[in-house]
């Protein structure tokens, strides 16, 4: 199998597993009779929601810039192309979406139910963060427990998964400036 047939084959698993993180909360909230409300599938924003998204993504975003801005081995910022920065711009918002609709909607909700909400918090970011091991195993991709754990409490907080949804995406900007790759 040639490059090409590979790099082919790659991206439709990659959208075929996207189409079920997207899709199949909903699916199960059909199936098993269950509103998505409950799911915090219904995407709205409150003030206080844009309050604490605001607020927490400076609290996150402020203090790693001087690190990353020191990280060794590379020139920060990164050099890319404009196309190549609108894909992964493009890509991060959509990982938001997809990413907090299956983690913090559905994962989230299912293991509140069963351990309670601290500890469905601890678990779905636990998971969210090893799901970002898979394409590149590295301790730093691991890092992303920590935010996880920021958008499950906004979740938990405002009912509705769209202030992770926002927090996640701002995040995802922001590291196409620093980690592009």
């Amino acid at each position: 199998m040639d490059t090409s047939n590979l790099i082919n084959l790659a991206s439709i698993i990659s959208l075929l597993i996207a189409a079920f993180l997207l899709y199949f909360p909903y699916i199960w909230c059909r199936v098993k009779k269950e509103s998505p409300e409950e799911y915090g599938l219904r995407w709205f924003m409150t003030n206080d929601a844009w309050h604490n998204v605001i607020l927490l993504t400076i609290f996150t975003v402020v203090p790693l810039t001087p690190v990353v801005m020191n990280w060794p081995g590379g020139q920060i910022p990164y050099r890319l192309s404009y196309l190549t920065a609108f894909e992964l711009l493009g890509s991060g918002i959509a990982a938001a979406f997809i990413e907090e609709t299956f983690f913090r909607g559905w994962v989230q909700t299912i293991l509140s139910r069963k351990i309670g909400a601290f500890y469905a918090i601890i678990a779905s970011s636990f998971l969210f963060a090893c799901t970002h091991l898979i394409i590149n195993p590295s301790w730093v991709r691991f890092a992303t427990f920590v935010p996880g754990l920021v958008m499950g409490w906004l979740r938990w907080r405002h009912g509705s998964v769209m202030p992770a949804i926002i927090y996640h995406a701002l995040g995802n900007v922001w590291s196409v400036w620093f980690f592009p790759r």
